[in-house]
C-alpha cells in the first residue's frame, strides 16, 4: 500500500510539472529566408551599362561574410539578363586578362570587394528596358546552391563606378 501511494504522489506531481510547462510561451522557429544566406552583407551593389548597347554590362559590390562559416560564391544571375557570370581581372603574360573565375572564397569574417579592374559580375544580354536609376535583382549562388539575393542600382557607363 505504500507504494502505491507513493506511486500516486509521484504521478500527481510529474503531471503538475507537465501541466506548468503548457503555459510557457514557445518561441517560434526562426525563418529561414531561402533568398538570404546568414551572416552576408551585400553593400554599395551597382549595375555599370555598357557604353554601347548590346555589349555586356559589370555588377560592383562589397561582400561581408559575418556568418560562422567560410563561403565559395560560384555563380551568378542577374534578373534582367540572358546570362551572367562571376569574373576576375588577372595579370596573365605581362597584359590584363579578364575571364570567368574560380569559386571566390570568402573567409567566416572576411571581406571580398567586386570593383572595376577585379572580380565583378558580367551581365550578358541585357534586357533593352533596363534604365539608369532603375534596381535589378542579383543573386549569389554559393558552393551547396545557397542563394543570396540582393538588389542593384542601374547607373549609366559615365557615371563613377
Amino acid at each position: 500500500m505504500t507504494k502505491s501511494i507513493y506511486a500516486a504522489l509521484l504521478l500527481a506531481g510529474t503531471s503538475l510539472g507537465l501541466a506548468s510547462c503548457g503555459n510557457e510561451t514557445e518561441e517560434p522557429a526562426a525563418i529561414v529566408d531561402e533568398n538570404a544566406i546568414a551572416g552576408v552583407e551585400i553593400t554599395n551593389a551597382r549595375l555599370v551599362l555598357p557604353p554601347v548597347a548590346g555589349n555586356p554590362a559589370a555588377i560592383y559590390f562589397d561582400l561581408a561574410n559575418n556568418g560562422d562559416r567560410n563561403l565559395a560564391f560560384r555563380n551568378a544571375e542577374v534578373a534582367d539578363a540572358g546570362r551572367a557570370e562571376i569574373h576576375d581581372t588577372i595579370m596573365e603574360d605581362g597584359k590584363m586578362v579578364m575571364g570567368e573565375a574560380p569559386p571566390i572564397l570568402v573567409e567566416s569574417g572576411g571581406t571580398v570587394s567586386f570593383e572595376p579592374g577585379g572580380k565583378h559580375i558580367m551581365v550578358f544580354e541585357l534586357a533593352e528596358n533596363i534604365a539608369e536609376g532603375a534596381t535589378t535583382e542579383v543573386t549569389l549562388i554559393a558552393a551547396g546552391n545557397r542563394r543570396h539575393t540582393f538588389e542593384a542600382t542601374v547607373r549609366s557607363a559615365g557615371d563613377d563606378r
